[in-house]
């Protein structure tokens, strides 16, 4: 899959209705235990590796993979061996 570049990411997911991009980087070998958020998130990988965890399903992604979830889903995310760099589209419930 290719990358886009950070602007036209951020200009599809904020046509889609997601509140804005956050950079996120990851330490190689990180690990993220099962979490949630309040926000649902629209994603693509920039850098490196990933394998992203939803109850018994496990995807490993690489640059220009995407994954998006909905608010509260439970998940685990562990980090390739060189880091890794995703961008985050956040969509905030609406209140």
């Amino acid at each position: 899959m290719s990358l886009p570049t950070l602007a036209e990411f951020t200009e599809k997911t904020s046509a889609l209705g997601y509140d804005g991009v956050s950079i996120r980087t990851w330490e190689p070998n990180s690990v993220s235990q099962t979490h949630t958020h309040e926000f649902a998130v629209h994603a693509v990988v920039a850098q490196g590796e990933m394998w992203l965890t939803r109850g018994d399903d496990t995807q490993h992604l690489q640059v220009g993979d995407t994954f998006t979830m909905e608010p509260e889903t439970p998940h685990a995310e562990k980090y390739g061996s060189q880091g890794t760099i995703y961008w985050a589209a956040r969509r905030f419930p609406k209140i």
